[in-house]
């Protein structure tokens, strides 16, 4: 007698950084849930993201196609294109994704695609907070008097005593006050999240299904849900402060060492963030073990990409470097009786992660995925030798502007010890680090040296971009770029009727 398919559940959290995670080792109370989880999951030590921001990151984990590989312009999934979500939808797999108001993994960019129920809670009817107050420092809130008396402070020397002094005003008399860091929340919780996945669940679990969660619980601005803050600081948060606090970590006026000054209280934001996370996905897993459909249930967790902190003198994931505070991030994966076992440290591209886990599924992969399973690596302990590229377009912190998208290529190829960063532009801008001996990436090797280490990732570097150049499905481009266009001539003419 064949036994039930197993079902997929894929939990994707923006700007999760590895290193705060406790089952890689973090101190802090951020993951106590999963902590536990990761005692019968298998931990890849060495995840890295195919391409960020989020816009560049999701084509690899749900399609096993590199961001740039339809070329710059294209960004998303393209219309036919095959995902995790179209295989299993074949196969007999109910299909459901919640995603938590990110709008760039929204129908725009093809993320609907293969899913029976899909929800990105970006219409005016999702059960939302009450969005934010605009950032306190945004030019546009200034008045002409303000932009007057702004240029003659700075013309006189005492810019920086103008700037405080109206940073000041901005925060504590200008917006009114609220009284919940609740109220703050520009995305729904985690919480909200869940409970309409637990809702679908209750509908599509009657045959094998595959579940899609994306959170948005860690990301800038830093509001936690009180309760996690409460449970991860040991105190209550004030809402006040946690508002200053982001306002003056969103500003761009400041130094390095200025900002500095208010990094750990900003981290204490973020980190109980991930708290709301994971308290919620302890949720969602004990209805999955009341429902009795765990125990028949992949489980994978990972993020889009990581999050600055001034490692590198940078905040937040704008399309500017690559550093592994970056492209490194979580990856837990436990499958029902596969247990705990030694992941090798070679590099876990997300592009392989799609057929990896159609693999734990016993479902095969589509011809058209780039990536390939690594399941049988992981079940036996052995390592494999690709390297992990990770790629995006220089600057192109909105791919909404058309022109955006087509600046310089950043890539980065690594293998188990070196790491090789190339933007290709004229002069192009080459560096190389050594990861064993500089794990943070601070000191960059002198250009002809370690050249036995750079002629083999610049070999990589090469064959991929000729793959890209040469396999390029001219067919699932054009549908891409006709999706674009007849989304921007609508847009065209929504403003013609202002």
């Amino acid at each position: 007698m064949q036994s039930q398919p197993k079902s997929l559940v894929l939990v994707t959290v923006d700007c999760l950084r590895r290193d705060h995670c406790g089952f890689y080792g973090y101190p802090h109370p951020t993951t106590p849930f999963l902590d536990t989880l990761a005692t019968e999951s298998l931990i890849v030590p060495t995840a890295i993201v195919a391409g960020a921001p989020t816009y560049y990151s999701f084509p690899a984990i749900l399609a096993s196609r590199m961001p740039l590989a339809l070329g710059r312009d294209v960004v998303g999934l393209a219309p036919g294109e095959n995902t995790l979500a179209t295989v299993l939808r074949e196969a007999g797999y109910a299909t459901g994704a919640f995603s938590a108001a990110n709008p760039y993994i929204s129908p725009r960019f093809g993320y609907d695609h293969g899913f029976e129920c899909f929800e990105d809670f970006l219409g005016c009817d999702s059960p939302t907070p009450q969005a934010a107050a605009p950032p306190a420092s945004s030019a546009g809130a200034r008045s002409e008097l303000n932009r007057t008396l702004k240029t003659a402070a700075h013309a006189v020397g005492l810019g920086r005593l103008y700037d405080d002094l109206y940073f000041q005003y901005c925060v504590r008399i200008a917006v009114p006050p609220v009284d919940s860091i609740d109220a703050l929340r520009r995305f729904p919780s985690a919480e909200i999240v869940i409970d309409r996945a637990i809702s679908w669940l209750a509908l599509a679990a009657q045959r094998p299904f595959f579940l899609w969660l994306h959170l948005m619980d860690p990301h800038s601005p830093y509001y936690p849900s009180a309760a996690a803050f409460r449970e991860f600081a040991g105190r209550d948060a004030s809402a006040f402060e946690a508002r200053y606090l982001n306002e003056f970590w969103n500003r761009s006026n400041l130094t390095t060492a200025r900002l500095q000054k208010k990094k750990d209280k900003i981290v204490e934001l973020y980190d109980a963030g991930i708290r709301s996370m994971d308290r919620q996905i302890a949720r969602l897993v004990a209805h999955l073990q009341r429902s009795h459909l765990w125990d028949n249930c992949t489980f994978a967790l990972t993020a889009d990409h990581g999050e600055e902190f001034l490692d590198h003198g940078s905040r937040y994931h704008a399309p500017l470097s690559l550093v592994d505070e970056i492209a490194r991030v979580p990856l837990l994966i436990r499958v029902p009786a596969a247990g705990n076992k030694k992941v090798p440290q070679a590099p876990f591209s997300h592009l392989h992660l799609a057929p990896t886990l159609l693999a734990t599924l016993d479902v095969p992969s589509p011809e058209s995925f780039q990536g390939r399973s690594l399941w049988r690596h992981l079940q036996h302990e052995t390592a494999w030798d690709d390297p992990a590229l990770t790629e995006c377009v220089y600057g192109c912190t909105n791919p909404l502007r058309a022109q955006d998208r087509m600046g310089a290529r950043l890539l980065s190829v690594r293998n188990a010890s070196h790491k090789l960063v190339i933007r290709m532009e004229p002069g192009v801008v080459e560096e190389l680090y050594d990861l064993e001996a500089d794990p943070r990436e601070e000191r960059p090797l002198a250009p002809g040296t370690e050249k036995e280490a750079r002629r083999a990732l610049l070999r990589s570097a090469q064959e991929h971009l000729q793959e890209t150049s040469g396999s390029v499905d001219a067919t699932v481009r054009l549908k891409a770029r006709l999706r674009d266009l007849r989304m921007e001539l609508g847009l065209t003419r929504q403003l013609r009727k202002f």
